[in-house]
């Protein structure tokens, strides 16, 4: 696999939500050993629960503690590396790989499908298992949580194929969103592509991307999926990929997202 080379995402830029305090400033542990690309701010916070992190040698108790650098800081024994300039990378997730770092049950992940050579990265959210498509990964916790959050409201884009019986008229009235077994999934825009007999593609945007929620939904109404694939996220777009090629956004492309207005 040749080493990821960059090149632009594509689509229309959706504004990124942040009522963060401006950096350089005292900052909570857990928010610069994210910026860091240690892991997520949830994920840090157990970390420190387990008494993982440290600050000169004493193990940190609480992810309130407020720091200008992260000078004297060790993560399982480990100093941590300053955070370096943020980096977006689009990777088409093949089928038949978790979303995870490993897993117990001995299944590939994403990290045993992605190219050599890419420096360390973290997940923009989710693909389940059988999913494949457009799955963004950054060296910037931070960023990541910008980009999962729901207030955020980046658009998800997934097409699905399926069989079974369904109307336009039905795929509309998912935009007053629907619940499902006591889960309740916003606005969908939804769209019949084409159907030839009883199989048809579907095209699917939506903001929450709660888990499975594009499964759960279509099932609910009755269709069999055999195929899902996420065509884009935000500005993103998975154009120009084959499964498990990894390429590298712009970094100018990175910095107007971040600066368009809500």
């Amino acid at each position: 696999m040749p080493r990821a080379t960059p090149r632009r995402g594509s689509g229309r830029h959706t504004p990124p939500a942040s009522a963060e305090p401006r950096e350089g400033g005292p900052q909570r542990i857990a928010k610069l050993l994210a910026r860091a690309g240690v892991a997520s701010r949830r994920e840090v916070e157990r970390m420190i629960a387990e008494g993982r992190v440290a600050l000169n040698g004493e193990k940190l108790t609480t992810p309130a503690t407020v720091l200008v650098d992260l000078g004297g800081i060790t993560v399982d024994g480990k100093a941590v590396r300053p955070a370096t300039a943020t980096r977006l990378f689009r990777f088409y997730k093949p089928q038949r790989a978790l979303t995870a770092a490993n897993d117990p049950k001995g299944r590939p992940t994403i990290y045993d499908r992605l190219p050599p050579g890419l420096p360390r990265l973290m997940p923009v959210g989710r693909l389940d298992f059988m999913t494949e498509g457009l799955l963004l990964l950054t060296n910037d916790g931070e960023f990541k949580r910008q980009l999962e959050l729901p207030r955020t409201g980046v658009v998800r884009t997934y097409r699905a194929r399926a069989f079974g019986q369904i109307t336009q008229q039905q795929l509309e009235g998912l935009a007053e969103g629907i619940t499902i077994e006591g889960v309740h999934y916003g606005s969908i825009n939804a769209n019949l592509e084409r159907r030839t007999g009883r199989n048809c593609w579907i095209e699917m945007s939506l903001t929450e991307g709660k888990n499975r929620e594009v499964r759960r939904v279509l099932e609910h109404l009755g269709l069999q999926i055999s195929r899902l694939i996420r065509t884009a996220y935000g500005p993103f777009s998975v154009a120009g990929l084959d499964p498990s090629d990894a390429d590298e956004v712009d970094k100018a492309e990175i910095a107007a997202f971040r600066k368009t207005p809500k």
